[in-house]
């Protein structure tokens, strides 16, 4: 018991970042060019999250069929939500239109879905270790109060009221406690090829999240090498921090 309270008091850390991060652009609505600088900066962290957590941990497990099972349920579920989403009025056209607060419903559930996934990888990783659930928080705090950061200004420019932006990034960053608690009883003895496939469907979804909405959306304003840079400086900054922490003390 003791040790699941630990669990989702780290947790909470990146909810509150991702709260902040919300709270900080409804207050002062990012311009264009900072959106476009905080999304290309936020997808680069997401990807290096896949790179320096999802990944190796996939590849560690030596099995084939599990990986390419996660991997294709996850695919189907991202498009699965991406079609239904469009069908139900809340793709990315709508959510632009900034007129009637319509949400972009595939961006708001891909990032639902990262976050759920991110929640149960620190509950995971605490139960394989400090070391790595520590490290997997401090790299959640990163990435989620940029994605706050970046989700408040595409819900600014849909036209969302300011108690209903902070409302979904609340309710959004919640998702990382509810993947917590699971990670942290359900899954916590998962291993082997049920580990993996989950970890592959998991990340599908972060990719998703990089290549179909974060990016997608940054690049609808105009583009600059600086902008561009800003993917690989996110992406260097978690890289970087990864290292740090899971180097072993001397």
């Amino acid at each position: 018991m003791g040790q699941l309270l630990s669990v989702l008091g780290y947790a909470s850390i990146p909810v509150i970042a991702a709260i902040i991060g919300g709270f900080i652009a409804s207050i002062r609505t990012p311009g264009e060019r900072v959106q476009g600088y905080v999304q290309h900066f936020a997808a680069g962290v997401v990807f290096a999250a896949v790179a320096g957590e999802v990944l190796p941990e996939i590849m560690r497990e030596h099995s084939l069929v599990p990986a390419i099972i996660g991997f294709s349920l996850g695919v189907v579920a991202m498009l699965g939500i991406k079609e239904l989403s469009e069908r139900m009025g809340g793709g990315h056209g709508e959510g632009e239109a900034g007129t009637g607060g319509a949400l972009p419903t595939t961006m708001l559930i891909t990032i639902g879905v990262d976050l759920l996934m991110d929640g149960l990888l620190v509950g995971v990783g605490f139960a394989a270790g400090a070391q790595t659930g520590l490290l997997l928080t401090a790299a959640l705090t990163l990435e989620v109060l940029f994605l706050g950061l970046s989700t408040a200004a595409v819900l600014a420019k849909a036209g969302a009221p300011r108690g209903r932006m902070l409302a979904t990034i609340t309710g959004l960053a919640l998702m990382i406690v509810v993947g917590a608690l699971i990670g942290a009883t359900l899954l916590s003895g998962l291993s082997g090829p049920w580990l993996e496939g989950v970890l592959s469907f998991g990340a599908v979804a972060l990719l998703y999240l990089v290549t179909e909405e974060l990016l997608v959306e940054a690049h609808k304003i105009p583009d600059t090498p600086l902008m561009t840079a800003s993917f690989f400086l996110g992406f260097l900054i978690l890289f970087l921090i990864e290292m740090v922490v899971a180097t072993p003390a001397a």
